[in-house]
């Protein structure tokens, strides 16, 4: 606790606490000697080594499995669906651990341990699976391998690992990042806004070097120092963030209980109170002496908590306003993440049937030189990175000149607009996919699917473009409003939120697939997603992709449109 004490005497004043906030060793922090940027540039950093650690695994799974363990394409694909799948949704794991028993700093550190942990593991397998095998076969000048089953549950317990670990880092590191600016102060309020932009150009620059050093590393060297290399920037990640520990704040939680009982307890008293009547709760309301507000009119049917269950009124039983509030706040995320799922399901075809476009098109560089299909992915990170760029440094500064808001133009107009790019995309991928299929119908290609079509791959840079773009849009507005939008201690929770959005996205668009592919094949005729893609038709699936985009920017609009902020800075 501060004391008013002079500062001519060397000791900082009241008024230079901030409130709610301590350090590592639980004293009050001055805004000056901790936390913002100074506190801001660690954490990025380690971020971005995470970010190049986990592309360089996730990035070139698929090549790993069906190259060196000799998997089929469709059992390799199961298994890195299944394994993607799972890691988007362990977030909500790490972000319960944090929120409720560890809090976000010990998170990171065990969370950091395990990571090395895992990539060690694979590393070691790498290093020590036998290519001498008797089950190694030699295919396409390729050497291949079946491992044993103890090999396999090995490499799969170290996949699963690293998985885990990633859902205790990824929502804690980047909500402890967005702790380090206080939002009630003018300045660190729109400091907070330009972070999350800074954090995604960071992370998408560690992409962009992770895929091209790694990756060729792991195709053309070797695969062990391929998993070696993440292994070690991982241990450089834990240094760095440990070096930075005095100079981070740590959020005071304001009740003792858990966030999930306190929460979870407002849906169990109301569901028990369900008879309740409203003339009973408008006594209750005004007996506590709460003031009508228009946050407080959405969900009403939550202030039946405030009464005690069969009139008891035991420690504990009864829930506060603020407790109301804090479910409330919840609840009201529910349609804004139901409706950007639409944008998820776009966003998976990037490094799927995008790609597929890219491999029968002309890919010439120069006469001996092949720019290979998946690199096309490179041009929505740069997107992403010069987007970033000119939005934060020009944009911004010139909507807050007309908005009067900190950060230019709400969290929920940058989503929009990002899903209405996504629905711009797909319309664009649509077109070139049927310019495609009508070249190859012109010279004669239909039914030769491995011949190149007289079409430069280079059509497909604009709709890569555009996801980039809308990225910036949405993928950033997504964090900051899942973060801004939970209660203060549900931090972590947000951002899982948010990026389980992408796991059930991935989800869905697989499960797509699979009903238009039996929906589409019949006798005689070839499915949309004919492995010979000059029979199939994929545009037909990005235009159903688009309709899908615009229904759901169309939901979208129309609870952004009621949505009420539960914080005024946010408006």
């Amino acid at each position: 606790m501060a004391m008013p004490i002079s500062s001519a005497a060397g000791i900082p004043l009241l008024g230079n606490f901030i409130h709610g906030f301590v350090d590592f060793k639980g004293r009050p922090v001055t805004r000056r000697g901790s936390g913002g940027w100074k506190s801001a540039f660690f954490l990025i950093g380690v971020e971005m080594a995470e970010r190049f650690a986990y592309f360089g695994i996730s990035s070139n799974l698929i090549i790993y499995l069906t190259g060196p363990l000799g998997q089929s394409t469709a059992t390799a694909a199961e298994n890195v669906n299944a394994w993607s799948g799972t890691v988007s949704l362990l977030p909500l794991l790490g972000a319960f651990v944090a929120d409720s028993f560890l809090g976000q700093y010990r998170t990171i550190i065990i969370a950091s341990g395990i990571y090395i942990l895992a990539l060690g593991f694979l590393s070691l397998f790498a290093a020590l699976y036998s290519y001498k095998s008797p089950d190694c076969q030699i295919v396409a000048n390729l050497q291949t391998c079946s491992p044993s089953q103890f090999q396999s549950i090995f490499f799969f317990f170290s996949l699963y690992l690293f998985a885990l670990a990633q859902g205790g880092h990824k929502p804690c590191l980047q909500a402890f990042g967005a702790d380090q600016f206080d939002e009630k102060d003018p300045k660190e309020c729109k400091d907070k806004s330009s972070f999350f932009n800074w954090w995604y150009f960071s992370t998408n620059l560690s992409i962009i070097l992770s895929l091209f050093v790694l990756n060729y590393i792991q195709d053309n060297l070797s695969w062990a120092l391929g998993f070696g290399i993440p292994c070690i920037l991982m241990c450089l990640a834990l240094i760095i963030f440990l070096l930075g520990t005095r100079t981070y704040r740590f959020c005071m939680p304001s009740d003792k209980r858990s966030p999930f009982v306190r929460i979870g307890l407002v849906f169990l008293n109301a569901a028990r109170n369900w008879r309740t009547t409203p003339v009973a709760i408008s006594k209750e309301e005004e007996a506590l002496g709460i003031m009508h507000y228009q946050g407080s009119q959405q969900f009403k049917f939550l202030n039946k908590a405030l009464v005690a269950p069969h009139d008891s009124k035991e420690d504990g039983q009864v829930c506060s306003i603020t407790q109301i509030e804090e479910a409330k706040a919840v609840l009201r995320l529910a349609p804004i993440w139901t409706t950007c799922l639409g944008y998820a399901i776009v966003f998976s075809q990037v490094g799927t049937l995008f790609t597929k476009q890219g491999v029968t098109m002309d890919r010439s560089i120069t006469s001996s030189l092949q720019i290979p299909a998946a690199s096309l992915q490179s041009f929505s990170c740069l997107a992403v990175v010069v987007s970033i760029s000119i939005y934060d440094r020009i944009l911004v500064p010139i909507a807050r000149s007309i908005t009067r808001k900190s950060s230019g133009i709400t969290m929920l107009q940058r989503i929009g607009t990002g899903m209405l790019l996504s629905f711009l995309s797909m319309v664009i991928a649509a077109l070139v996919e049927s310019q495609r299929l009508k070249i190859a119908a012109e010279h004669g290609l239909v039914d030769m699917p491995k011949a190149t079509v007289p079409m430069s791959v280079w059509w497909l840079v604009p709709q890569y473009l555009i996801c980039g773009i809308s990225d910036v849009f949405v993928t950033v507005g997504l964090q900051e409003f899942f973060y801004d939008q939970v209660p203060i201690e549900l931090k972590s929770l947000g951002l899982a939120l948010y990026l389980s959005i992408f796991g059930i996205g991935s989800f869905l668009s697989s499960f797509l697939i699979s009903v238009v592919e039996k929906a589409t094949r019949g006798l005689g005729r070839d499915s949309w997603f004919s492995d010979n893609l000059n029979r199939a038709h994929i545009d037909y699936f990005y235009w159903l992709l688009a309709g899908i985009s615009a229904a759901a920017f169309a939901a979208y609009l129309y609870f952004a449109k009621s949505y009420i902020y539960n914080r005024r800075n946010s408006l």
